[in-house]
């Protein structure tokens, strides 16, 4: 991918979760703002769309190490088949964690699992869907690797505010994460083509000029 379309994927991803962070955090905090009057929500939405900037940088910082991780993964294993069952493993690990942990730290006395295991589920079930999107705009081969961006490296981004039990702030954090996340994943296939075809493009363009420069080279010799 060109440096253009990597520009290109770093802003709008910002302005993604700027967005989302501003509606979503109305949305889940709204009982905190209902009173206030018009400047002062433009100036909560204005704070709520900076959080979802950050967020938005959490998100692209975590997509760029996965890519990185994943080419990493290949070269050791020289086997895709092997690199996916390591991976279906640390998401298997990783799911749990995420109930025990926060359940152990978390739950009231007499409390029951299934609250602290929906987030999981919620995480698995809508990362498989993304993941068969991504198989649809690719190969059957992009499904174990969009599942584990989806599920495990979203749950590393959003570690800040799984340390508290603040439903409001969980919520407020995850959503822009999985928007962001959703969106570099399915678009990043369009910027690589997109950049191809330039760089195709520039090729053809740099040849064509070349074989002008020839052609009026030797016309000038033959005279």
């Amino acid at each position: 991918m060109n440096s253009r379309n990597i520009v290109r994927l770093f802003i709008s991803t910002l302005l993604v979760g700027g967005i989302t962070g501003g509606i979503v955090g109305f949305v889940v905090r709204w009982d905190e703002f209902a009173s206030f009057d018009l400047g002062e929500l433009l100036s909560v939405f204005a704070w709520l769309v900076g959080v979802g900037l950050i967020f938005s940088v959490i998100s692209q910082a975590g997509f760029f190490a996965y890519l990185t991780i994943h080419r990493f993964g290949l070269g050791i294993f020289k086997n895709a088949s092997l690199w996916n069952g390591i991976q279906i493993v640390l998401m298997a690990f990783i799911l749990g964690d995420l109930v025990y942990f926060r359940y152990m730290n978390f739950a009231d006395e007499g409390e029951g699992i299934l609250p602290f295991v929906y987030p999981a589920v919620f995480l698995l079930i809508f990362g498989a869907i993304v993941a068969y999107l991504k198989v649809k705009q690719t190969n059957k081969q992009a499904f174990i690797p969009a599942l584990f961006f989806m599920t495990v490296i979203t749950i590393l981004e959003w570690v800040p505010v799984l340390r508290t039990d603040d439903d409001s702030w969980l919520y407020f954090m995850l959503f822009p994460l999985l928007v962001c996340n959703v969106y570099q994943l399915l678009i990043l296939n369009r910027l690589i083509h997109a950049s191809q075809k330039e760089l195709a493009a520039k090729r053809a363009n740099k040849a064509a000029v070349t074989k002008k420069a020839v052609t009026k080279k030797g016309k000038m010799k033959s005279i």
